[in-house]
Order: C-alpha cells, then sequence, then structure tokens
C-alpha cells in the first residue's frame, strides 16, 4: 500500500517540476539562440540571482511594469546590459508541491569560465551589490534618451514606459557580491559554461 502512495507522489512530484525544468530548459535554448520575444507575461513568482561578479558594458537602468498572466501588475527596476560577463552565477526559486511541500529548483554556472551574455534586461523590484564600479555614469537622465545602454524593444512599446522618467545610464560598470530578486530575466544570447540543474527538498537558496 506504501509503495502505491510513493508512487502516486512521485508522479504527482514529477507533474509539478517537470514542466518547470523543461521550461527552465526551453529558456535557456531560446536565449542561446536568440529567439526569446521582447516581452512576455510574467508568472510573478520571485526567483533569486547571485553572482559573485557582474560586469557590464553598455548599461541602462529604468523603471517598468511588468504584467503577469493573471493582469496583475508587477514595479519593476529594469537592469539592460549590452553586455555581460558574471562569474559564479546562481539561480534559485522555491516551488510549492503538493502533498509533498517546498522543493528548490536550483540552477549554477560560470565557476571555471564566466557567463556571458548579450542584450540582457533583469526585471527585478530589488537588485544589491557589496560595491559598484560606475565608468561614464549618467543619472537623471531621461529614460527616452537612454544610448549607452539597450532598452527592451518590448518594454518602449509599453504604456508603463515614460520617455521622460528618471533613468541612468554608464559606459560600464562592475558589481561585486550581487543579489538579486527577480520576476524575468531574458537576453539575446546567453552562454552558460558548466551549467548545472539541481532540485532538493527544502529551502536551498543561492547564498
Amino acid at each position: 500500500m506504501s509503495h502505491r502512495v510513493g508512487r502516486t507522489r512521485w508522479r504527482r512530484f514529477a507533474a509539478v517540476l517537470v514542466p518547470s525544468v523543461a521550461a527552465c530548459a526551453a529558456l535557456g535554448i531560446a536565449m542561446a539562440q536568440g529567439a526569446l520575444a521582447a516581452s512576455f507575461l510574467i508568472s510573478g513568482k520571485r526567483f533569486q540571482v547571485t553572482a559573485d561578479t557582474f560586469t557590464v558594458r553598455g548599461l541602462s537602468i529604468y523603471s517598468m511594469v511588468d504584467v503577469t498572466k493573471d493582469h496583475e501588475l508587477v514595479p519593476v527596476t529594469v537592469t539592460g546590459a549590452r553586455h555581460a560577463t558574471i562569474d559564479n552565477l546562481c539561480q534559485s526559486v522555491l516551488v510549492d508541491v503538493p502533498m509533498l511541500g517546498e522543493y528548490t529548483l536550483r540552477l549554477t554556472g560560470g565557476r571555471q569560465r564566466p557567463v556571458e551574455a548579450s542584450n540582457m534586461f533583469i526585471d527585478a523590484p530589488i537588485t544589491s551589490a557589496e560595491q559598484a564600479n560606475f565608468r561614464d555614469l549618467d543619472i537623471g537622465i531621461a529614460q527616452g534618451a537612454i544610448t549607452k545602454g539597450p532598452i527592451n524593444p518590448g518594454d518602449r512599446k509599453s504604456r508603463f514606459f515614460d520617455p521622460s522618467g528618471f533613468g541612468q545610464q554608464a559606459t560600464s560598470v562592475v558589481l561585486t557580491d550581487v543579489d538579486v530578486t527577480a520576476v524575468a530575466v531574458s537576453a539575446a544570447t546567453f552562454n552558460v559554461p558548466g551549467l548545472s540543474a539541481k532540485v532538493e527538498q527544502g529551502s536551498h537558496e543561492c547564498p
């Protein structure tokens, strides 16, 4: 009897997590091929992204409001990078599995060689770093006048994008000990050496 229950729980567990893992794999393939859509409805689920260093050439920072599939509005700060290198990348998301409790889907990469991305956009309610070293920084530039870094084409067409709104840009920046609580990440290309994906019971978010 217990064996049957165990099999039933595993099937339910797989039914919940396999689509999530498949979605992450599909996202990675789409990023690598530069096929990811410019804009999309977000799930609204927050996930954690950490890195030892995050180096950007061509930086843009502007405000935006993302929209979930359930039409909820999520205010975020968008960090755009024409080109980025990331050392020791970690991404984690908590998944509540019915009858089994909380599990963590965790992806890591870039330990031996850095992750590289182009036209990358991070939509995040919370972003922090131990140190930030900017070059040719402009604070207070109108969002519609940003030229040093990219603006997501989907954001530019959004009714929430204010061309006269507050923005920042820089020729480059190096961030250390980065910790981001994000709701969406997109990129034209995203190359991850040493990619590893694990599912663990309980909370095992990125350090």
